[in-house]
């Protein structure tokens, strides 16, 4: 069965126009896969240059904790000594993969520049910088009379107080979700009388120097910034929910040491851990992760966001009700990044262009109810609703399925999950003890294209 609107596409032909909301990773990826359907399409990018979080900005929210509405906001969350935590070998595009380069960062684990170089010779090699409006903030979407095949644009140029307003086939929403922090709830913070901070605004150590720190998180950030702060930090004391850790000082290091969470924090600046120690300490440091946050997305209540998830949304992408005017790429967290938003903006550009249809919207809804059940019954919270790790290791080969491809190599998914299960065990030095020659023999694979040229 055929969807109302996709039944429309099929009489009166695809949409000619799609608004395409940001110029990162996901942006540049569906900006290529709209253009290769033939569709018209306009990318609003809201800084000077693409790249969206992979842009390093010195810069920091004027409110370190990101609290303050009125506060001036930076997009992007990278510190500068920030490398990929994926090889090289899964970081790039199937089709267009990350290169070995002449002059640059040759690590299998490269910096940030390195992904940001990536990123911009994409864009030239498929010449996509004449379809971004640079320097322009998109302020509302919404539908035109309730129809899915409508969607007025409203943005702003920097530097202008006018607002211009345009209309839409299709908007494809690629505006990431690294910029709104999340916080945990720490008893007695209001009194609390140390610094602050979330890992959206940390860029470089020294600010930390000789002092005691408080890391709260577990995850790829908190595993990073804890090596890097502790090398000026008088001590590091990370802290988490998980509840397999052991709490340690660890080996490799005389002054970080691992506890479970936090517990409360007092007015003498001390804070206590459930494990039942505790300590005087002079910050209190948030790797505690974002919030998906869509300020500019009118739709009348038909997508909300509650604990993280982003719902409903049929297969991570598309709202039921609207689909496929509005799309969302790169909403999933714990997969290979670059290969889940490459497949995501295949599938929705040829749903765009009617070569793929989807199902209705009444099918739609029975799949995300089920989903939901499933995640219920598994006990898993609604914060956890769009990783994909160990709970739908299938995805990736459904998008490629629907969109013709064939099944994704299986040693990207075991190169990933090793990984993961490094950084699960907190295994220093794991990028630069990582076995190419071993991983190279499984994969069967041919040396990397030289300068970018694919």
């Amino acid at each position: 069965m055929k969807s109302q609107f996709l039944a429309h596409y099929t009489t009166m032909g695809p949409p000619s126009k799609v608004a395409v909301i940001g110029a990162g990773v996901a942006g540049l990826s569906a900006a290529r896969e709209l253009l290769r359907e033939g569709l018209h399409v306009v990318v609003f990018e809201k800084s000077d240059q693409l790249g969206g979080t992979w842009k390093y900005d010195p810069r920091t929210d004027s409110d370190l904790l990101s609290i303050d509405p009125n506060r001036e906001i930076v997009h992007s969350s990278m510190y500068l000594s920030l490398r990929t935590n994926l090889p090289r070998q899964i970081m790039g595009f199937l089709d267009y993969p990350f290169p070995d380069r002449d002059n640059g960062d040759r690590r299998t684990f490269p910096g940030h520049e390195e992904v940001f170089c990536f990123l911009n010779k994409f864009a030239e090699d498929f010449g996509l910088h004449q379809f971004i409006r640079f320097n322009t903030e998109v302020l509302r979407v919404e539908r035109v009379e309730e129809k899915n095949d409508k969607w007025v644009v409203e943005c702003r140029t920097l530097g202008s107080d006018s607002v211009s307003r345009e209309v839409f086939q299709a908007v494809v929403i690629c505006s990431g979700h690294f910029t709104e922090p999340r916080f945990a709830t720490l008893p007695g913070i209001e009194k609390w009388p140390g610094y602050q901070i979330h890992s959206h605004n940390y860029r470089v150590p020294e600010q930390f120097r000789d002092q005691v720190v408080v890391l709260i998180g577990y995850g790829a950030s908190a595993f990073d910034i804890s090596r890097d702060i502790a090398r000026v930090a008088k001590e590091v004391h990370m802290a988490t929910r998980n509840p397999d850790v052991t709490v340690m000082k660890l080996g490799n290091y005389n002054n970080i040491w691992q506890h479970t969470m936090v517990k409360y924090v007092s007015e003498d600046g001390s804070v206590a851990f459930e494990d039942g120690s505790s300590v005087y300490a002079d910050v209190i440091f948030y790797c505690t992760g974002y919030k998906y946050h869509f300020p500019f997305l009118e739709t009348n209540g038909i997508v909300t966001i509650e604990d993280n998830r982003v719902g409903p949304l049929y297969k991570h992408v598309f709202p039921p009700a609207l689909a496929p005017g509005i799309s969302f790429i790169g909403i999933p967290e714990k997969d290979i990044i670059f290969q889940t938003t490459e497949l995501q903006t295949k599938w929705v550009a040829r749903v765009l262009s009617g070569k793929v249809l989807l199902p209705t919207e009444k099918e739609m809804m029975a799949y995300v109810e089920e989903y939901y059940k499933q995640m219920e019954k598994s006990g898993l919270p609604k914060h956890n609703t769009h990783y994909l790790h160990f709970k739908e290791l299938g995805y990736g080969n459904w998008l490629a399925a629907e969109v013709g491809l064939p099944p994704i190599e299986e040693w990207r998914e075991e190169m990933y999950l090793e990984c993961i299960k490094s950084l699960t065990e907190m295994k220093d030095e794991y990028r630069d003890k990582w076995d190419d020659a071993h991983w190279n023999s499984i994969a069967k694979s041919t040396p990397f294209p030289q300068n970018g040229k694919h």
